[in-house]
């Protein structure tokens, strides 16, 4: 079973896929769960990547970051997910191709159907289609208030390109989610709440019995 965690950022997208791997874990399943960021990966190549995507220095254009992201999430899909789903394994993934579609597309003004094609190109037809997927949202302000504080221990979490940008980008970016959670038909959870609060609706809405 493959299933993904989408949304803005600072929405909790990672505890959340550790809760889940936890829930399935006790009924005595084997899960596997990365960010398609690459940012909590221990490989380096992959590594590597993610600092140039998301090291807020760096003057590295819209179109370029979109082939950067697809290599991080080939390779992944490649090494961790793959493997696991020919295994019967479950693969949690923070993240998918629509962020890339929202934050360089809709946001950053790359072709959303270059988009698309480079993507249909690289990525087999199973990445396509999770099991189970949901888009995490928060309202403007708590997600202003949780970008101001956010350091997970690792960098500077603040400071990350995408996270450093003015309200007017996250709008757009908040614009592209529920234009896409429309288009594609995905259920969204407002993650406002606790971890443990909306974990339960996740699990309600996503999980099932």
């Amino acid at each position: 079973m493959y299933i993904v965690i989408e949304g803005q950022d600072a929405t909790g997208k990672d505890a959340q896929a550790k809760l889940i791997k936890e829930y399935y874990e006790k009924q005595g399943k084997r899960v596997v769960t990365y960010t398609e960021s690459g940012t909590g990966s221990k490989d380096k190549f992959i590594t590597e990547i993610a600092k140039l995507n998301y090291g807020s220095d760096q003057d590295i254009d819209h179109r370029t970051r979109v082939l950067l992201y697809l290599v991080n999430r080939y390779e992944q899909w490649r090494k961790l997910a793959e493997p696991a789903l020919k295994k019967g394994d479950i693969v949690i993934t923070s993240r998918n191709w629509l962020s890339t579609l929202i934050y360089e597309g809709y946001a950053g003004g790359v072709s959303k159907s270059l988009i698309i094609k480079l993507h249909k190109l690289v990525m087999p037809e199973p990445y396509f289609h999770p099991d189970k997927i949901i888009l995490l949202t928060l309202s403007e302000e708590e997600q202003t208030k949780r970008l101001s504080t956010q350091n997970d221990g690792n960098w500077d979490r603040k400071q990350e390109i995408w996270k450093s940008q003015g309200n007017t980008f996250q709008r757009k970016v908040k614009q592209g989610y529920s234009k896409v959670a429309k288009d594609y038909n995905i259920p969204t959870v407002d993650a406002s709440g606790t971890i443990e609060e909306v974990f339960e609706i996740i699990k309600e809405t996503l999980l099932g019995p």
